[in-house]
């Protein structure tokens, strides 16, 4: 690794890593701050398939040595990192800030949760349980154990570069396995120094490895193409809904599991009886929080009729005072930039879907620059891509109601009770998160278990996840896959069936079973004169 004095830092330059090595492999790529593009963050190689194959091998490598190590052991690797990653908060809250565009409040958030889920399961490492099972046969045991899969092959997204790798990186070491990691080439800085933390918490060479590159055509295709040449044992990816049908593809041709998190459209439910200043709040902070450019984003926000118009002049005065600019030198910002140029040129197409399909536009001229001036941004907007907040009025069935934005915009959409508004939650394809506002206990209860989400909040956003939960949606929002909390350990392991004959013979279940047959009946009704 290299460092050059920069706008805002250093300038960084470094190679993949590889069974503990620094390999420079690959054509040079570049990462510059989202906030201002003039600030030139890193540059770092483009894996090739070969590169991978090398990293997959050395993963193979490392799996023996690191699958045999006591799980507690393994576990005490994750509280070392929590130590570290609380060590080091400050620095890669900032660097999370310039590298994506985060403000500092959210990049904070970001490097905690990593820190809960290291918490979390380095207890864990103590508590990977199988069972004791009682054998139908005599003399004999039966019992279950968790064993790690092999090489995990994984990609992650660049909106939460700490968190979500996090969610994948320590469940899948600490049950054993080792990883291969394509990071997104949006957070390249952020990826290495993860993996060097891991390394410095005592994480043995080549249990993780990280190959950075794009996406299509790219690093993260070709990833994806090794477990076609049998060099992987899992898959775990987050990102599109597209991308992820055709990595369930491949995986499922090699019978390979994967963990899919994709994306979402997510509603949130505002009733007649909520506490307006309460959900006003909550929706703009689902609408808006990142930029919208979560996959737990509110995309629809569903008014109850009789208050509809009320909440929709309140709303576009909260969103009317969103606060935008460059968060590393303004942060007070509610969001900063877009996280990339793909990403903003998707949002800018949602302007003429909204035309064509008759949508109202409320507030929004897409993006921010002098020419076209927000009047809450702070700084100078041509240094990066900023959108504005935009709010349309818009119904069920249109294309904006119905696919995943991932940017600063958010529906209007006018219902009339709780059995509507349920019915035109459910009407997209996603199932990721969702919402309801409602003092009303029995509309809560009707909305829980009517909603298709993997996740629900009452009286609260969309967004949001704390470490010991279950995350993953339904639908188009992933394959059933939960990342979080135990249930995550289930998508890093396998069940092994163990059974132990002490008898010294050759015992056939079902057919040497001592089975009990019953007596001949009572007649009870008889004897009782019934």
């Amino acid at each position: 690794m290299k460092a050059f004095s920069g706008k805002y830092g250093n300038t960084l330059e470094f190679g993949h890593l590889i069974g503990g090595e620094e390999v420079f492999e690959g054509r040079v790529l570049e990462r510059r701050n989202p906030s201002d593009l003039e600030d030139l963050v890193a540059r770092f190689p483009e894996g090739t398939k070969e590169t991978l194959r090398k990293a997959a091998l050395k993963a193979r490598e490392a799996f023996k040595e690191w699958s045999e190590t006591p799980a507690p052991v393994r576990g005490q690797v994750l509280f070392n990192l929590a130590k570290i990653l609380e060590r080091e908060k400050p620095t890669l809250t900032r660097l999370m800030v310039r590298e994506v565009g985060k403000t500092f409040k959210e990049a904070g958030g970001d490097v905690q949760e990593a820190i809960d889920t290291a918490i979390f399961f380095a207890s864990e490492g103590r508590r990977l349980y199988g069972q004791t099972v009682p054998s139908e046969m005599r003399n004999k045991e039966l019992f279950t154990f968790r064993r790690p899969l092999g090489v995990v092959g994984m990609i992650t997204a660049g909106n939460f570069p700490i968190a979500v790798p996090s969610w994948k990186l320590i469940p899948a070491v600490l049950a054993g396995n080792t990883v291969v990691w394509k990071p997104s080439d949006d957070s390249p800085v952020l990826s290495y120094i993860f993996v060097k933390l891991f390394e410095e918490a005592g994480l043995p060479p080549g249990v993780i490895n990280v190959v950075f590159g794009g996406g299509k055509d790219s690093t993260g295709q070709w990833l994806v193409e090794l477990m076609d040449e049998g060099l992987l044992n899992k898959f775990a990816f987050t990102g599109s809904t597209k991308v992820g049908r055709w990595i369930g593809e491949v995986a499922g041709r090699n019978l390979i599991r994967p963990t899919l998190e994709l994306g979402g459209k997510n509603p949130l439910v505002v009733m007649r009886d909520a506490d307006l200043d309460l959900a006003v709040e909550g929706a703009w902070w689902s609408a808006f929080a990142t930029g919208g450019q979560r996959c737990t984003s509110a995309g629809n926000i569903l008014v109850d009729a009789p208050i509809y118009e009320e909440f929709k002049k309140r709303f576009l005065e909260r969103t009317e005072a969103t606060v935008v600019g460059n968060p590393l030198l303004y942060p007070e910002v509610t969001y900063g930039p877009f996280i990339n140029e793909r990403l903003f040129q998707r949002w800018l197409e949602h302007y003429t879907w909204g035309q064509e399909d008759g949508a109202t536009l409320l507030f929004g001229k897409g993006r921010i620059t002098r020419e076209n001036p927000y009047p809450r941004f702070l700084g100078d907007p041509e240094t990066g891509l900023y959108g504005w907040p935009t709010v349309w009025e818009a119904r069920p069935g249109m294309r904006q109601f119905t696919e995943e934005i991932f940017g600063p915009t958010i529906n209007l959409v006018k219902v009339d009770g709780i059995e509507e508004a349920i019915e035109v939650a459910n009407a997209t394809p996603y199932g990721l998160s969702s919402a309801i506002y409602t003092n009303h206990r029995h509309w809560a209860y009707l909305f829980k278990v009517g909603i298709r989400a993997g996740m629900t909040s009452i009286n609260n956003t969309t967004v949001g996840a704390e470490a010991h939960l279950p995350f993953g949606g339904v639908k188009a929002s992933g394959n059933g896959a939960r990342e979080s909390g135990i249930w995550v350990i289930e998508e890093y392991t396998y069940w092994h069936a163990v059974n132990e004959e002490y008898s010294g013979r050759l015992q056939l279940a079902q057919m040497d079973t001592g089975y009990v047959s019953p007596k001949a009946p009572t007649p009870w009704a008889e004897v009782l004169g019934f």
